[in-house]
């Protein structure tokens, strides 16, 4: 087995799965829930998410054969997921409703939010357009970004402000808006 490592299919991954993950944008929700449980285990929440999302990577198809759902149509399902998504983070509302536990930092941290419903869809519309191991690199850096952010989410907030918050929210909305367009377009024709 050969790998095909290419740095334009990492970096396109990587940023990708950032937008989605949308880390930065949940540091008011960190905030939130650290307030609420006095302490949140960094390292655990994103090992965590990082197991689930590498599972989900390799056992993704495998789960949608078992259904009879084929990656073209859960592709497309997944742009919608997306795309509402980006409209929460552009226009500031909220569409899905997740329950903050204040149980650990396992739920809500590292599923649903790090690696939750967007993050899943995301990965497999990846992998039906970007090699395996590209997409696991992008899982890592995205990981050691979220473990940074999740140790250092308050004096992020100190730094960007409410207002700093919002642009990156509103910016990474944008991109996803459009990579749920493209992932709609590409894959849309496979399914007639």
């Amino acid at each position: 087995m050969s790998l095909h490592f290419s740095f334009k299919e990492i970096l396109t991954a990587t940023m990708i799965l950032f937008a989605v993950i949308d880390i930065i944008g949940s540091v008011p929700i960190i905030i939130s829930l650290r307030n609420k449980v006095g302490h949140i285990q960094s390292e655990k929440a994103t090992i965590v998410s990082v197991v689930i999302m590498i599972l989900f990577l390799f056992l993704g198809d495998e789960i949608l054969n078992l259904i009879g759902i084929d990656v073209n149509s859960f592709a497309v399902a997944g742009s919608f997921i997306i795309f509402f998504l980006a409209i929460e983070m552009i226009l500031g509302i909220t569409i899905f409703k997740d329950e903050v536990s204040e149980s650990s930092s396992i739920v809500p941290l590292a599923f649903p939010l790090i690696a939750g419903a967007g993050t899943m869809t995301t990965l497999i519309s990846l992998r039906s357009e970007y090699e395996v191991e590209n997409i696991i690199v992008a899982i890592l850096i995205n990981s050691f970004f979220v473990f940074f952010v999740l140790k250092a989410s308050k004096k992020i907030e100190d730094i960007l402000g409410g207002v700093g918050l919002s642009v990156i929210r509103k910016v990474f909305g944008i991109i996803l808006l459009a990579i749920a367009v493209k992932l709609f377009t590409s894959n849309i024709n496979e399914l007639f």
